[in-house]
């Protein structure tokens, strides 16, 4: 018998996060305490008072009380500049955060032993001199070699590393991670990984509506950069110049065909190691007829692509990818993710999240019932196992019928005996306006 689906808790009405961020929520297993990074819209509950503040909502679990605390006021009402979270040897926590390319700043507080309800001096590192105004976006908190790195999207908008020596007391600049012509809006979209063979990193060529997105995988470790089969590039790490991400291995070319369907316009969606199984989900448009032919098709079933072509709006996919102990990765569908949950972001979906202790588990946002095709009136949540590495799926509702959408979810790492659920229950129109709040279900394992 299935374990039920409990309840969810509402632990912030005003709040919402994007996926480009490691770890946005994270559990310190001693205290008992879950805390999760989010960010409130002026469209929100109370957005004209609490419109941009950077809020951490720390639930502890042994009594369900929750506190949100602020760790910026007003600091930028966008979904892109949640902090990423880790929790110090000596008990303090880490939360680094920036802006969604409007400074050039990276930001970050450290908290009192044990308690991250309170929190020392804001602090600031400053990229102006680097970047040349081209601004920052995005944190992501990892050890590498024994080193604290802080990834960050920056330079010519590729992704660099800030190095810390001292638990997060001070940061310098370490280098890019990857070099590559600037096409469009951004560079690579990177998710990363802890493993037991180093940091793993799966990421794209560019944004997706402007570039025909394959997606490439490696290993950072011995101050290198490895392929998936482990060989290392001859480059070394963080020395110019930086790398094409395509020297890497690719897990899912541009325009291959999983599951009967032509798969383009690919975009990092999770990446996790567990118990040495790699796993990753991605999304792509599926038998999109592409650009720069275009289509004509007008109105509401019609977007404009980075050609200013019309074109139909993407039946989009969840793919599921496993690597092989031979280094080769299998790559199979996950779910229909139905059309881009904006109309002006048609890569943008509800997104999956896999299990940070069961390499055989995830969960899914989709308004497209994985069991049957059926079109669901909003996106709903399903839990996902696989009993064959992800071949295929079975799956069991966690919401139903629900009057809003259910967004973004997060498996919080932390605490192995029980699995924390986290999501955005609400409407979005842009991930600068937003009307939703932050939720919570937790179930032992």
């Amino acid at each position: 018998m299935s374990t039920p689906e409990p309840a969810p808790q509402i632990l912030n009405d005003n709040g919402a996060w994007c996926w480009f961020q490691d770890e946005r929520a994270l559990v310190d297993p001693e205290r008992r305490l879950l805390v999760v990074g989010s960010i409130a819209s002026v469209a929100g509950k109370d957005g004209d008072r609490r419109g941009g503040d950077l809020d951490l909502n720390v639930v502890d679990l042994g009594t369900g009380e929750v506190q949100v605390v602020t760790l910026h006021e007003g600091f930028e009402s966008d979904d892109h500049d949640v902090p990423a979270l880790w929790l110090r040897p000596d008990g303090r926590w880490l939360a680094v955060y920036a802006r969604h390319k409007t400074d050039d700043n990276t930001y970050w507080r450290i908290s009192e032993v044990g308690d991250p309800t309170r929190w020392g001096e804001e602090r600031v590192f400053d990229w102006s001199h680097l970047t040349e105004g081209r601004r920052v976006t995005y944190s992501n908190i990892h050890e590498i070699d024994g080193r604290l790195y802080c990834l960050v999207r920056a330079i010519n908008d590729d992704p660099c590393a800030l190095v810390s020596d001292d638990l997060g007391e001070s940061w310098t600049f370490a280098g890019k991670l990857f070099e590559r012509e600037k096409i469009g809006y951004v560079n690579a979209y990177a998710r990363y990984a802890d493993g037991p063979d180093g940091l793993h990193v799966v990421a794209t060529d560019h944004h997706p509506r402007d570039y025909d997105n394959s997606i490439y995988h490696g290993v950072v470790s011995g101050g290198r950069l490895h392929d998936s089969t482990g060989r290392a590039l001859e480059q070394q790490l963080f020395v110019d110049p930086p790398v094409n991400q395509d020297l890497l291995t690719t897990v899912l070319a541009a325009g291959s065909e999983v599951g009967g369907a032509r798969l383009t316009h690919a975009w990092t969606t999770d990446l996790r190691v567990v118990d040495g199984v790699v796993s990753a989900v991605m999304t792509a448009r599926a038998d999109h007829p592409g650009w720069p032919e275009g289509a004509a098709i007008s109105g509401p079933e019609a977007v404009r692509d980075a050609n200013n072509h019309d074109v139909p709006v993407p039946d989009l996919r969840l793919v599921y990818a496993r690597l092989g102990a031979d280094g080769q990765w299998t790559v199979s569908p996950l779910a229909a993710a139905g059309p881009g949950l904006l109309p002006h972001e048609q890569d943008y979906s509800g997104l999956a999240a896999l299990d940070p202790y069961d390499a055989d588990a995830l969960v899914a946002s989709t308004p497209i019932d994985p069991r049957d095709g059926r079109t669901l009136a909003r996106r709903e949540l399903f839990r996902g196992r696989t009993a064959d590495g992800g071949l295929t799926w079975s799956w069991t509702p966690i919401t139903e019928d629900s009057a809003v959408d259910n967004l973004r979810p997060i498996l919080a790492p932390g605490d192995p005996a029980t699995e924390h659920l986290l999501w955005v229950r609400g409407d979005m129109d842009s991930s600068q306006r937003f009307d939703c709040e932050v939720v919570l279900a937790s179930r032992p394992r």
